[in-house]
């Protein structure tokens, strides 16, 4: 864990360093989406599409597993923006390699995704937002050579940073929490749901 917050700053100071450096850049001839929008700042407005990489770790319900692991995916979605205020939503999907033994029992996550709305305030080009929604995701467990899945939904809510690199493109870096909700497991006889932080730094191309 204290390997993971040291990664964690060392992206959060490499993003600041770039933003600053972005700052001085000019943002070209990229219209905003919007009309309350000052002149020579950058415009957070319009689609985008990206990829990411992060690592989570969590903990399943009635069951001592702990699975953790990397993750990556990608990730899209829409801002409006009206003077320093940013709105927008975001959907992702992910492939994860979080897993964990113990004992007979072995569960994994291979795979989650989110639906998310997100609000944030821009200083030009570095976006501070907060982000809550959908979360929905697989839970498979396994005994005795025996495996069962099920696919669940739940919720998410996490903080986040994004600076402008670029008229076109963003990096960001990201923490979400993930309540994917319980189901009976025949293999366990109890409910068993999976909980879970993620970190994630991604890039986005803005249209």
């Amino acid at each position: 864990m204290r390997r993971l917050v040291l990664i964690v700053v060392a992206l959060m100071a490499a993003g600041w360093t770039m933003a600053a450096r972005a700052a001085d850049l000019s943002y070209g001839s990229r219209a905003p989406y919007t009309v309350n929008q000052p002149l020579n700042s950058y415009s957070w407005a319009g689609p985008y599409l990206g990829g990411n990489l992060g690592y989570d770790w969590g903990s399943v319900d009635n069951n001592p597993t702990k699975p953790s692991g990397v993750s990556g995916g990608v990730q899209g979605g829409y801002n409006w923006q009206n003077g320093p205020w940013v709105f927008g939503v975001e959907g992702d999907i992910q492939a994860t390699g979080a897993d964990d033994t113990f004992a007979p029992w072995k569960f994994s996550n291979p795979w989650f995704g989110t639906v998310r709305g997100r609000a944030g305030y821009a200083v030009n080009n570095i976006l501070f937002y907060g982000t809550a929604g959908l979360a929905f995701g697989e839970l498979t467990g396994e005994t005795f050579g025996l495996s069962e899945s099920h696919t669940n939904a739940g919720w998410t809510a996490g903080v986040g940073a994004e600076f402008g690199l670029a008229p076109n493109w963003s990096a960001k870096i990201e923490y979400l929490y993930v309540d994917l909700t319980d189901s009976n497991f025949l293999l366990t006889g109890m409910p068993n749901g999976y909980r879970f932080g993620t970190v994630r730094a991604g890039v986005n191309y803005h249209f």
